[in-house]
């Protein structure tokens, strides 16, 4: 079925690497888990601009990133699905399990939004 894979894989975002997933071949993506997904990740410019140059790409969907930051492109297949595990935002530190989780998008899950503090 469309919503299967082989294999979920989650990256982590970290201070000094983000993460972001495409699908260079024909939109993958892990919709049993994140729903259906964004128009613009079937584009095709989207799946062929965000491997060559995903700094520009990011910033045109509002996500500017600090030219320190190594960005990591992963290209899901129908065996390998990925997803991001977004950066815990500054000052949520006494937040619990529930209250982080309300601050998780899916976009920042596909690498393409940071999450914002409560």
């Amino acid at each position: 079925e469309g919503g299967e894979c082989d294999k979920l894989v989650v990256v982590e975002n970290t201070p000094s690497v983000h993460n972001a997933v495409v699908c260079t071949l024909c939109s993958c993506y892990p919709w049993a888990v994140l729903g259906l997904p964004p128009r613009w990740y079937k584009d095709p410019a989207y799946r062929s601009r965000i491997v060559r140059e995903p700094r520009t790409v990011l910033a045109e969907m509002g996500l500017e990133l600090d030219d320190n930051v190594e960005i990591r492109v992963w290209d899901s297949s129908a065996e390998v699905r990925y997803m991001v595990l977004p950066e815990r935002p500054a000052g949520t530190g006494g937040l619990g399990e529930e209250e982080l989780a309300a601050l998780v998008t899916r976009d920042a899950m596909i690498g393409v939004e940071k999450l914002v503090g409560a």
